[in-house]
């Protein structure tokens, strides 16, 4: 495998990439349960470690009858639990590069996740790697192990530290599409803020700054943003 270090300027430059990864080819979709139906969102959320170890937020349904820490007994993995928050709990999570085969790949070649959705079956997570040939030798590598990661977007950085949706985080992005899919927007409208709330299983309020925090995010990020 390419050593770390050969592509350089990860964070600052690169390409963008959704990859999907069943939930039985690595060790985070393993250990976390999940309700029917339900689904986990990673945020990440800063770096421990002199910045080798990634930080993430883990909103997440404890299932009932389920251990308290599923990765008590994983190497590599930490979490801790906080307050719930807009009806879910949240823990924080942090993983060594090396606590997974296909962690350790995205590590290898210089990448690094910046979020993911996942279910029991399947996870998508947005990924950063410092230039296309980075990215398509990661990808080569997995092909080699049969990992069966599935490439679903592929994107050149807007803003730097915005992403690929402009700064939106993964809740901002669904809501704003929730919101458009339903007819939110349409005039006249089709539904509620109160509908979109009873659909996502958060409050009224929670939805209205939602959907206020993420289009302001999206004009400043989009519209208003200058290269040079």
């Amino acid at each position: 495998m390419t050593p770390r270090g050969q592509f350089p300027d990860a964070l600052s430059m690169g390409v963008i990439v959704d990859v999907r990864i069943p939930a039985h080819q690595f060790e985070l979709g393993r250990r976390l349960p999940f309700h029917d139906g339900d689904s986990a969102e990673l945020e990440r959320v800063g770096t421990v470690g002199g910045g080798d170890v990634s930080v993430f937020s883990l909103s997440w349904m404890l299932p009932d009858g389920c251990v308290e820490n599923p990765f008590v007994d994983a190497d590599g993995y930490r979490l801790e639990v906080l307050e719930p928050f807009d009806g879910q709990e949240l823990y924080v999570l942090a993983w060594e590069p090396t606590a997974d085969p296909f962690f350790g790949l995205i590590d290898d070649y210089g990448g690094s996740v910046r979020c993911g959705t996942g279910t029991s079956d399947s996870w998508t997570f947005e990924t950063r790697f410092p230039s296309h040939d980075a990215f398509a030798s990661f990808r080569s590598s997995c092909e080699a192990t049969e990992m069966g990661v599935d490439v679903e977007r592929v994107y050149n950085p807007t803003r730097r530290g915005t992403g690929a949706w402009y700064g939106l985080t993964p809740r901002q992005r669904r809501t704003l599409e929730l919101a458009v899919e339903r007819g939110y927007y349409d005039i006249p409208r089709r539904c509620t803020t109160i509908e979109l709330a009873d659909e996502l299983g958060i409050s009224d309020q929670a939805v209205t700054e939602r959907l206020r925090r993420g289009i302001v995010t999206f004009v400043t990020n989009a519209l208003l943003f200058e290269e040079g």
